[in-house]
């Protein structure tokens, strides 16, 4: 393919009644943005709230982080499931069904009286976003018309993807400060029923009449979950630990196992034919890199700027309002530029700057300065992924046929959280162990240090932390720069050209 030309939006048979009309795009949108917020931001709003659950909870230390880890394994194991499954039944009704689950699943977190509750209720959160995200981006494609509305919506919802982490942080510092640790799981009770109110708005699209592929559900799943688990694990207890390695074993015998049913099934859970195109691949493996250095990149910052900058929460997610900014109007300026340019040449460009921002965060050190060096490193990063994500979002979704909407979105989204959870074992990995090849032992040594008041042996320890993170920023640099090499080789698109009439159709209001 040679082109992201995107069919236009038309009302569907269905039941799903008429295209919206230019005054409903709006709302159209703002349903689908504030979904999409909700299902990326969970995935960081509980960090800063661990130490406040912890105490009252009473959550052990090897159990408290399975309260962030349960959620990124139900969500990224299932995604393709929850793809399939908005191709097969319907995206608007699986999009419903999945932020209802989402949204129950908070009140239950939010009411949780112990730590089984709290991390079977993050458990089911994971399973309503893998059904909501996917058919989000899909319900993109035949809600907005080709050409501006549709960019503009794909600009916006690219947005969100980086936004949610950022605004996670922030949300997740005040809430847990002003309130209490329960309201990072209230707050998105409101939201998910003005989302569920909104969804008349959003059109359905034909659907796939073929039927689920038990066995592709049974490989696919299994082995995205064994292989995400793996990944966690392996970061958190070792690549040798033993269960690390049986997760990892099982994801090599059942992840080529479904592959190969796939290309024998007449009804395959992930149609191969997807990845037929060179455009569409390349951005699943540019979306892969981009993952993995920016989820490792917000992990590395907050404990920086905690740790050893000694920031509170609050004032932490604050410190992150240039990420947010960046990012906001890179992804407008991008969702522009698609008209214009072809993709590589805007994301090419945004990889660069991106991991030109990395590079300058691997030059910190322990008495940086927050407005003369975290500041404006912030902002470059945040603009170069800005640019990257619109027309990588685009690539992966452009030329798709109807009825297969829903899991290409779901393998963009699998992409993205497989990388993050890979990206940020391995360099958490790579950052303790040059950590420690100047100070064995660093965080713990430096809470003692700080707890007995002894500076000299807290300034080496923060010395070696600091050390630490600018490895694993460099190594993200260098993720960023795989992506460019990829969007380079890989995506050779011409620049998006809208359907005849289609800019001149409707507008976003």
């Amino acid at each position: 393919m040679s082109s992201d030309t995107l069919p236009g939006a038309t009302a569907r048979p269905d039941g799903a009644g008429r295209a919206p009309t230019a005054p409903h795009l709006g709302l159209a949108l703002f349903v689908i943005a504030a979904a999409q917020l909700m299902v990326v931001l969970d995935a960081t709003i509980t960090n800063i709230a661990l130490p406040s659950i912890q105490t009252d909870l009473d959550v052990s230390d090897a159990d408290l982080a399975w309260i962030v880890n349960s959620y990124a394994l139900a969500f990224g194991g299932l995604l393709l499931l929850g793809g399939r499954a908005g191709d097969l039944f319907g995206r608007r009704r699986m999009f419903r069904a999945g932020i209802a689950v989402f949204t129950l699943a908070s009140l239950l977190g939010g009411l949780a009286t112990d730590e089984a509750t709290l991390i079977a209720s993050r458990v089911l959160q994971g399973v309503g976003a893998a059904l909501a995200a996917p058919s989000a981006l899909a319900l993109i494609t035949t809600t907005f018309p080709a050409g501006r509305p549709r960019n503009t919506a794909m600009g916006v919802y690219a947005a969100m993807g980086g936004l949610g982490a950022t605004v996670g942080l922030l949300l997740g510092g005040v809430l847990t400060d002003a309130l209490d640790w329960r309201w990072v799981f209230f707050v998105n009770i409101p939201f998910g029923l003005a989302v569920l109110a909104g969804t008349r708005t959003l059109v359905e699209a034909d659907r796939d009449h073929g039927r689920l592929d038990v066995p592709g559900t049974v490989t696919g799943t299994g082995g995205l979950l064994a292989l995400v688990y793996a990944i966690t694990r392996g970061g958190e207890h070792g690549w040798t630990d033993g269960l690390t390695l049986v997760s990892f074993a099982a994801a090599v015998a059942l992840l080529p196992s479904f592959l190969l049913i796939q290309a024998r099934s007449g009804h395959p859970m992930l149609p191969l034919r997807l990845f037929a195109d060179r455009n569409r691949w390349g951005s699943y493996a540019t979306m892969l890199f981009i993952g993995a250095g920016m989820f490792a990149t917000f992990y590395f910052l907050t404990l920086y700027m905690q740790l050893i900058l000694g920031y509170s929460p609050v004032r932490t997610g604050f410190a992150y309002l240039p990420f947010s900014f960046g990012m906001a109007a890179a992804a407008g300026a991008s969702s522009k530029l698609v008209a214009q340019l072809p993709p590589r040449l805007i994301a090419g460009p945004g990889l660069l700057l991106a991991a030109g921002g990395m590079v300058w965060f691997g030059t910190l050190e322990p008495g940086s300065s927050y407005a003369g060096h975290l500041m404006p490193a912030m902002f470059v990063t945040a603009l170069g992924l800005g640019l990257s994500f619109v027309p990588m979002t685009l690539g992966a979704v452009a030329g798709v046929a109807d009825r297969d909407s829903g899991v290409a979105s779901a393998v963009l989204n699998t992409a993205q959280q497989v990388g993050g959870a890979l990206g940020l074992a391995v360099l958490t990995t790579l950052s303790t162990a040059a950590a420690d090849d100047r100070l064995p032992d660093a965080a713990a040594t430096l809470y003692g240090a700080l707890a007995t008041g002894d500076q000299g042996l807290a300034v080496r320890a923060a010395d070696a932390l600091t050390h630490g993170y600018t490895a694993a920023f460099l190594a993200a640099a260098g993720l960023f720069v795989a992506g460019l090499v990829v969007t380079a080789l890989a995506v050779n698109a011409e620049r998006q050209r809208p359907a005849e009439g289609a800019a001149a159709s409707a507008h976003l209001g």
